[in-house]
């Protein structure tokens, strides 16, 4: 073996090789829209496509090809690009009807938390470790809290809190600052006894029920706060069913609106207003949509 031969064995071997990867380089939008063409989508006028791709990168935009592709990688014959612009549009409108529910669901939430905490272990009762159950990992906890302190350290709240008290915020002050995560990770962990409480309370279910919406409306608001795709999305947790309803959950779209419909506070609101704008959604895109991409039953207005 030659000298140049046994380096390059040497530098192949060395553990900070990696195989260089071409990278592939930036599109026009003009070159955008032959690309789309060359994947077999209809374009009907390719200056009103690159008006639109100079709105949606085109990166964002081509997951919501994804119903349309086959398994061979090849896409669906005849899809004019004007239906994927809808469903974009409609994807944008139905997760920001989702967001106002979550805000909703996630204000009552922390009100009825800190107002069950405050009065079973105190203003500073949050603090005890003895009040959480088992898994409950309390260095985690204290760090996430100082966070939650650090990251609104220049607010009046936290300035008046730490010059007066000393730097101790009560249950109904700190909570105005957690996450939906948070106050996931806060029901989650509390003891089983209170756990139950809340749950029939508030919710008329049980504790794991609860525990199980918590979590998907964590994943789903994260998804809506940064504007992601939710339509042909599948989501990570799957909601429990309470015993009355007798529907197969998925991980598409309808799974995650039930969990909406059973967290929502105000009932008559939700059919009023909520069920309005989303028969209304549901009806002005009808055309371009796919009730299954999204794992909506036939029946599923019955249903929610």
């Amino acid at each position: 073996m030659d000298n140049s031969s046994k380096v390059e064995m040497d530098y192949k071997q060395d553990s900070h090789y990696e195989e260089t990867v071409m990278m592939k380089s930036p599109k026009t939008y003009e070159e955008q829209v032959k690309i789309i063409k060359r994947k077999g989508f209809i374009v009907d006028d390719d200056e009103a496509c690159e008006s639109f791709l100079k709105q949606a990168n085109y990166y964002r935009l081509s997951a919501y090809f994804l119903p349309f592709r086959n398994a061979d990688g090849t896409y669906f014959e005849n899809i004019n690009f004007n239906r994927i612009k809808r469903i974009y549009e409609f994807d944008g409108r139905i997760r920001n009807l989702i967001f106002e529910c979550i805000e909703t669901i996630e204000l009552y939430l922390r009100t009825q938390l800190s107002y069950y905490c405050g009065h079973a272990y105190g203003a500073l009762g949050y603090l005890n470790p003895d009040i959480y159950n088992e898994r409950h990992n309390d260095d985690k906890f204290k760090r996430l809290l100082d966070i939650c302190i650090e990251e609104n350290k220049m607010t009046l709240v936290v300035q008046h809190h730490k010059k007066k008290y000393s730097g101790q915020f009560p249950i109904w002050v700190i909570i105005e600052f957690f996450s939906m995560g948070m106050l996931s990770y806060l029901y989650a962990d509390l003891k089983s006894v209170d756990q139950k409480k809340i749950a029939r309370e508030l919710y008329h279910t049980s504790s794991v029920c609860l525990k199980s919406w918590l979590r998907c409306i964590t994943d789903l608001r994260n998804r809506c706060a940064h504007y992601s795709r939710i339509y042909y999305w599948s989501f990570p947790a799957l909601p429990r069913m309470p015993k009355n309803v007798s529907f197969n959950t998925n991980r598409k779209l309808f799974s995650q609106i039930l969990t909406l419909k059973f967290l929502y506070p105000d009932k008559n609101e939700w059919e009023s207003r909520i069920m309005t704008e989303l028969r209304a959604l549901i009806e002005e895109y009808g055309d371009d949509i796919s009730l299954s991409h999204i794992g909506f039953p036939e029946n599923w207005d019955e249903m929610i």
